[in-house]
């Protein structure tokens, strides 16, 4: 591990960008990279099975091991496994690596096999999960909680 890391440091990080990104966080689901990286990758196959307008609580109904993200069940799995994985990178960017860039999110998509289909055009149409200083940052639950009504933000 790197010389900055503390124990818990991954879950603090991860939290603290899901909880500014306004969106809920099941508890132990990504409680640690490891288990983190495993339940995002059930997210993403499940999603890649139902498609791009299934919601969380449809993905739940398609996964085991899943079901503490009932809290999340309305919005849209698109935006919130965009989030998971964004969240995932910033926070192992910064407990693991002492920092963040966004060619670490490449390799970090790659080396995890957590990429997905259009993930580049999702990240610069979203820069609010990487970058902490967003202005928009606070209203993507909005966008995560709208997407299916048409009124995506």
């Amino acid at each position: 591990m790197g010389q900055c890391y503390k124990t818990g440091d991954f879950k603090k990080y991860f939290n603290e960008n899901m909880k500014e990104l306004g969106l809920p966080i099941p508890s132990t689901l990504f409680d640690n990279l490891s288990v983190a990286i495993a339940n995002a990758g059930l997210i993403l196959e499940a999603l890649n099975t139902l498609g791009k307008g299934a919601t969380i609580g449809e993905i739940i109904k398609a996964t085991t091991g899943l079901e503490k993200l009932k809290v999340a069940a309305s919005l849209g799995a698109a935006y919130y496994k965009g989030a998971v994985i964004g969240s995932i990178a910033v926070a192992s960017g910064r407990s693991l690596g002492c920092g963040y860039k966004i060619s670490d999110m490449i390799t970090f998509l790659e080396h995890n096999n957590l990429e997905f289909k259009e993930w580049n055009s999702f990240y610069m149409t979203h820069p609010e999960i990487l970058d902490k200083g967003h202005k928009f940052r606070k209203i993507y639950y909005a966008k995560a909680a709208n997407f299916y009504t048409g009124a995506e933000a």
